[in-house]
């Protein structure tokens, strides 16, 4: 959950009343929100770079709230104001309007765009009135949907411009980055958007987001009719049309990848600190003319309307209340609200700043909120439901603590890995045949679900090679493999594995936790192999790539292969950066159910 952190004095003022930190703690859940920490500037710094660097901040009292991902109007000082007042009673829901001026500013997108950054939208701020405080907070926002909604300006990046300083009608382009020429923020010499790139390479806050555009043969460019660069999103805006607090008109942008998020993102910010212009909650908009020649104006600040049957709403939260009631407390919600001419429907007017709001369900949340979570009568479920315990989970419960009790130590690894790791690191080229594949890694390192717990316990020990050996690893966890005959494509297999590191092999250690295991389990040694393969278990030799040769053996269980132990072939050995050979079985444990 994102955390807003905003001064004690300046929100009590603006909510005109002052709490303690248990009322305002109170108030906060009865909210849905959090009080997470109540800290200062001076705290946070000492925190993070100790008590010399805080010695000249600021003792005033922050609040820390946590507030629900999907709520991007709370995100700032004035959203969180403006709802708890509502909620409060205190004032009236806003209602926000896009007003077109007489000769309405335009923006052309250009065909360039389309294969790098597709979309833009746009709006105008006019006569608006900062404070020091007011503008601090402004830019937080911005900084804060960055983060959340706009994932890191991969999705969606904003600009703001000092409209005083520009002048439309406006371009957004795309160029070679050796072609686009400006002087960017905090700037003071022109450069081409590749020596910026260079440039902000050693920037902590920017060289986050220079992968974004990094290979593009077209960067994305917003020039006015003067050709000054407005911004070279996601990157940096352009020095000329910077704000300050005296700004009095703003021009916004939000390039995109998603034009629904940057709908999204460009009507929070306008609702937010539209509260600060001459008409309060009135926004100018702006005419964006499409690659095709068609004309769309944002922003739309849209209201729509949602139909909620009370009696689904009551069953769903738990409480039995008139329509008047869900009405009237949905109205808190800042969901404004009437009932039906029938009595047992809600007409709920959605507004642009709740963009969370997307099915009936949400509606039933809010009323449970506003409710009051504390108010709502606990009751027995109707539905008798006595829980027990898997069996394959009680059965690994009660494997690890004998196996602990054996010297070995438990090991928790990752449940994603490369493919490297299933396959070249284990000499097996073929490795990641029955692997499920992630359609949009993240890293290198998490490209499917593993196979094999081998490859994260041979991880674990190169990462802990500079203990004292022996070093003894086991765990017994879920792989995933990929099963045509499931609904899903794939299914979970419960695995044992158990890895001996020192600086002999030490195979009898190995299959002597293997025997302990199967004693455990009350399986007993095959007597006759010949005679009898059929009853009880033992190991066959058997060559497998990532174990050394002649020095590897199936497990069989019943007649069944049901894993494999061997000493590991020094090759995988090298390829996880271990030095000292190790010793390795791997079973699946669904057999001894």
């Amino acid at each position: 959950m994102p955390t807003v952190g905003v001064k004690r004095d300046l929100l009590f003022k603006a909510l005109g009343r002052s709490f303690t930190d248990e009322e305002f703690d109170e108030l906060c859940f009865d909210y849905g929100l959090e009080l997470d920490e109540v800290t200062s500037e001076k705290q946070m710094i000492s925190k993070e770079q100790g008590e010399e660097k805080a010695a000249d901040a600021s003792d005033e009292i922050i609040y820390k709230i946590d507030v629900p991902a999907n709520r991007y109007d709370l995100l700032c000082l004035e959203g969180l104001v403006r709802s708890l007042l509502v909620f409060l009673g205190k004032t009236a829901v806003p209602h926000y309007r896009a007003i077109k001026a007489k000769n309405p500013q335009v923006l052309y997108i250009k065909q360039e765009t389309q294969n790098v950054r597709p979309h833009c939208v746009s709006a105008i701020l006019r006569n608006i009135s900062f404070t020091k405080e007011s503008y601090t907070s402004f830019i937080e926002l911005q900084e804060k949907l960055h983060q959340n909604i706009c994932r890191k300006r991969a999705l969606v990046a904003i600009g703001l411009h000092d409209m005083d300083k520009i002048e439309g009608p406006f371009r957004y382009t795309a160029e070679p980055p050796d072609e686009i020429k400006f002087i960017a923020l905090n700037q003071t010499k022109e450069k081409t958007a590749a020596e910026l790139m260079q440039l902000y390479k050693s920037d902590n806050h920017l060289k986050h987001y220079l992968h974004i555009l990094d290979g593009e043969p077209l960067y994305p460019i917003i020039y006015d009719n003067n050709n000054n660069v407005l911004s070279m999103p996601p990157i940096i805006n352009g020095n000329h049309s910077r704000i300050s607090p005296d700004t009095k008109n703003i021009f916004i942008d939000c390039t995109a990848t998603d034009l629904h998020k940057a709908s999204v993102v460009l009507d929070t910010l306008v609702t937010m600190f539209s509260v600060y212009c001459k008409d309060q909650y009135e926004v100018e908009s702006v005419d964006v003319v499409q690659p095709d020649g068609s004309t769309i104006s944002y922003p739309k600040l849209q209201y729509r309307d949602e139909i909620v049957e009370l009696e689904k709403s009551n069953k769903a939260v738990g409480i039995s209340i008139e329509a008047a009631k869900a009405a009237e407390i949905l109205t808190k919600m800042c969901l404004k609200s009437e009932v039906l001419p029938d009595g047992k429907r809600i007409q709920v007017t959605v507004p642009p700043t709740r963009a969370d709001v997307i099915h009936p369900c949400d509606i039933y949340e809010d009323i449970a909120i506003a409710f009051g979570y504390n108010n709502i009568t606990e009751v027995i479920p109707p539905t008798n439901c006595i829980a027990n315990q898997l069996p394959l989970n009680k059965l690994s419960d009660l494997i690890r603590g004998p196996i602990a009790q054996a010297g070995f130590t438990e090991a928790l690894t990752f449940s994603l890995c490369s493919r490297d790791d299933v396959s070249e690191k284990l000499n097996k080229p073929d490795g990641c045949k029955e692997a499920v594949h992630i359609g949009n890694p993240k890293t290198a390192e998490f490209q499917i679900a593993r196979t094999a717990l081998l490859p994260g316990l041979l991880k674990t020990i190169s990462s802990n090679r500079n203990m004292p050996l022996p070093l003894k690893l086991f765990e017994i966890s879920d792989v995933v493999l990929r099963d045509d005959s499931s609904d899903v494509g794939s299914r979970n297999e419960r695995r044992f594995c158990a890895v001996y590191c020192n600086r002999t092999p030490g195979f009898e250690v190995t299959q002597g936790l293997l025997d302990r295991f199967m004693q455990l389990l009350n399986v007993n040694p095959t007597e006759n192999t010949q005679s009898n393969p059929n009853q009880g278990y033992h190991i066959r030799a058997r060559d497998d790539t990532t174990f050394f040769p002649g020095r590897s053996a199936d497990i069989i269980l019943n007649g069944l292969v049901i894993g494999k132990i061997g000493v590991l072939h020094p090759d995988v050995l090298n390829k996880f950066e271990i030095t000292n050979p190790c010793s390795a079985f791997e079973i699946n444990i669904h057999h001894f159910l």
